[in-house]
Order: C-alpha cells, then sequence, then structure tokens
C-alpha cells in the first residue's frame, strides 16, 4: 500500500522519523533507496555522487560516537537558540531536540545509516566541497521520499560529520571523496503524518522581494 502514495501524498506527508526500530531493513529496500538517489541530477550530469551503507556494528558504534560529539556541541549553547517561533511552539521544538537525543543514544542500534558522499577525482579542500552540494543533495531527497513512499523512517543529519577527518578515517574515504550527511534508516517508532509548514504566500513572491 505504502508504494501507492502519490508524489505529492508523499512530499506532504514527509515528516522526519528520528526514533526508529531495531528490526532489520531488508538489503534490497536498501539498495532501492540508493537506486533512488542515483535518479537525481547532478552538475554536468557528473554523477558523482557516492553512497556507503553502514551495516557494520563497530562502523556504526564509530559514527554514533561522531554523532554524539556533534550533537552534544549542537545542544550545548541553549541561549544560542530560540526556545519558539512564530511557526513552531516550544512544545514543538522540545520534542524535536528530545527526538534528536533519542537517535544520539540509540544511533548505533539503528539498522542502517547511509551516508552521502561525493567523489571529486581530486583531493578535497573545503572550496571544492562547498561546490559540490548541489549536486549531492537533490540525492539525498531522491532517498528521503522514497523511504517514505516504502514506509521507512528517515531524517538527514550533519552533526555526525563535522570532523571530516575522522569520518574520513571511520569510513576509509580516499581523499577525493566528501561526506554530506548521514542518514539513518529503519522502521518508524512513531506514526507518519503531514508536515507543518509556513504558508506559501508568507515564503513566495513574484518576480521581486519587496
Amino acid at each position: 500500500m505504502s508504494e501507492e502514495m502519490g508524489l505529492f501524498e508523499v512530499m506532504y506527508n514527509c515528516r522526519a522519523m528520528r526514533r526508529l526500530d531495531t528490526k532489520e531493513v531488508p538489503e534490497e529496500l536498501l539498495i532501492r533507496l540508493i537506486d533512488a538517489a542515483n535518479q537525481a541530477p547532478s552538475g554536468s550530469n557528473m554523477q558523482n555522487g557516492r553512497w556507503i551503507l553502514v551495516r557494520d556494528p563497530e562502523v556504526k558504534q564509530q559514527l554514533a560516537d561522531l554523532n554524539r560529539a556533534g550533537v552534544e556541541a549542537y545542544v550545548g549553547p541553549q541561549a544560542g537558540r530560540a526556545g519558539s517561533l512564530p511557526h513552531q511552539s516550544a512544545e514543538k521544538r522540545e520534542r524535536m531536540l528530545n527526538a534528536v537525543l533519542w537517535q544520539m543514544e540509540h544511533m548505533h542500534e539503528i539498522p542502517a545509516l547511509i551516508i552521502a558522499c561525493m567523489e571529486f577525482g581530486q583531493k578535497v579542500d573545503a572550496v571544492t566541497a562547498a561546490r559540490g552540494g548541489g549536486s549531492i543533495w537533490p540525492g539525498i531527497q531522491n532517498l528521503l521520499l522514497a523511504a517514505r513512499a516504502l514506509g521507512l523512517g528517515a531524517a538527514p543529519t550533519t552533526l555526525a560529520l563535522g570532523d571530516p577527518k575522522a569520518v574520513a578515517d571511520v569510513l576509509d574515504l580516499p581523499e577525493t571523496m566528501a561526506a554530506y550527511c548521514l542518514i539513518p534508516v529503519g522502521y518508524p517508532l512513531g506514526r507518519f503524518g503531514p508536515v507543518t509548514r509556513k504558508p506559501v504566500e508568507e515564503i513566495m513572491r513574484f518576480d521581486r522581494w519587496s
């Protein structure tokens, strides 16, 4: 039934799912996610996206440790982040933070961690890596939508990737590759539902902003 969802139904009901079951996800479904990601466009059609599917417990634990360091740095300066927003109450923001913390504690137990990377064919520096984002994020979004259509939970995070050298060591990345996003994937413990977004008239203008 999940595969019969229409495209717009998937997009409007693709909530970030951070609380995931430990139940194993069939390998064929995980490969389908990567195949969907691979259909996305890339700059000059170079198709340099690379995807690492992590299921090994030791590697997952190392990534979970890196994620913990990133999350703790993120949640530490509480004064730097708004407790509520016009479009999101303090209660909802606290629930979101609690989900991030839950994921931090359980990331090593999540069935699969997918790392979205780019191959550049040359040693990667900060400038080169910055140029690659436009060619990898469309694939990441494809993967997220495919996961929702298949009834899987997923949510992208960059908090685990703050130390590129440590990430490269864990994943045995060559110096020509950079990691952009970590996507935990599994069966959701929560319920899917519609996303809540600002109204389009608030975020769109015709021709000019003012």
